[in-house]
């Protein structure tokens, strides 16, 4: 498996280095839908990476956020979920939180992921069951235990949150999930519906660094879904997961559950 790992590192760092020749130069750019940004250089890489993954493991499977789903992917037992640039916003920005994101999902499992981080100088990497590494160096997750003052990557807190402390965010979630792994911060919570394109590494690097994943309600994830969607994700200490799922699981049912006639 370690071997495996470091042969998609690498597939993952030269498709990096593709988005970095053209990083802050003049490309095409649009929203696929409104507030969702993409570039021609997503689709270079996206394409870069099913060409040399697919390669690598033939008989495994694609999921990719600039690729067409395709339902055939469903009878896979292995399959490559992928993000080609996790963060366009950041990218087309030209800030440096974004990533190329790579996993491979084995029976709704993540077994190994990838996180290339080129303006940051980051490699993130795990494979089930032999730990994580940032650049090399074995990770560690946030080990806090107390919720008030927890770190979390973010640009505002809601007043109800004020006990928190806010530090740097990253656009890509998956960098934002890292930094637990790496003891950047203690707490990443989403409450929407995001992909598992999103997640899918990130969630392996920092449940083998040490921390705790699932979704907004709790659930453990599943990838390679019929429907490749989870609602929200929280990413954590384990000392304090539990008392993040009671501080939002109300708001998390709130959005799923509205009350009739509104």
């Amino acid at each position: 498996m370690d071997d495996l790992a470091n042969s998609v590192a690498k597939i993952a760092r030269e498709a990096g280095q593709l988005a970095m020749a053209r990083f802050r130069t003049d490309f095409a750019r649009w929203e696929k839908v409104p507030g969702s940004p993409v570039c021609e250089v997503d689709l270079a890489v996206d394409q870069m990476l099913r060409q040399r993954l697919s390669a690598l493991l033939p008989d495994a499977g694609w999921l990719s956020e600039e690729t067409a789903d395709n339902p055939e992917r469903l009878s896979r037992h292995r399959i490559w979920v992928v993000d080609p640039i996790d963060g366009t916003r950041d990218y087309i920005r030209g800030r440096a939180g974004w990533a190329v994101s790579v996993a491979l999902v084995e029976d709704g499992r993540p077994v190994i992921g990838v996180l290339d981080a080129p303006v940051r100088d980051e490699v993130w990497q795990a494979a089930a069951g032999h730990g994580a590494t940032l650049n090399g160096r074995p990770l560690i997750a946030s080990q806090r235990d107390a919720f008030a003052g927890a770190r979390v990557p973010t640009d505002a807190l809601p007043k109800a949150d004020r006990d928190l402390t806010m530090v740097e965010k990253p656009n890509s979630i998956a960098l934002r999930m890292a930094m637990v792994a790496d003891n950047r911060a203690d707490l990443v919570a989403t409450l929407r519906w995001g992909n598992e394109w999103d997640i899918a590494a990130a969630a392996l690097i920092a449940t083998e660094a040490g921390g705790a994943v699932t979704d907004a309600l709790g659930a453990r994830l599943a990838f390679n879904k019929p429907d490749p969607c989870a609602f929200g994700v929280i990413t954590s200490s384990r000392g304090i997961h539990q008392a993040a799922l009671d501080r939002l699981s109300a708001r998390a049912r709130a959005i799923l559950e509205p009350v009739p006639g509104t």
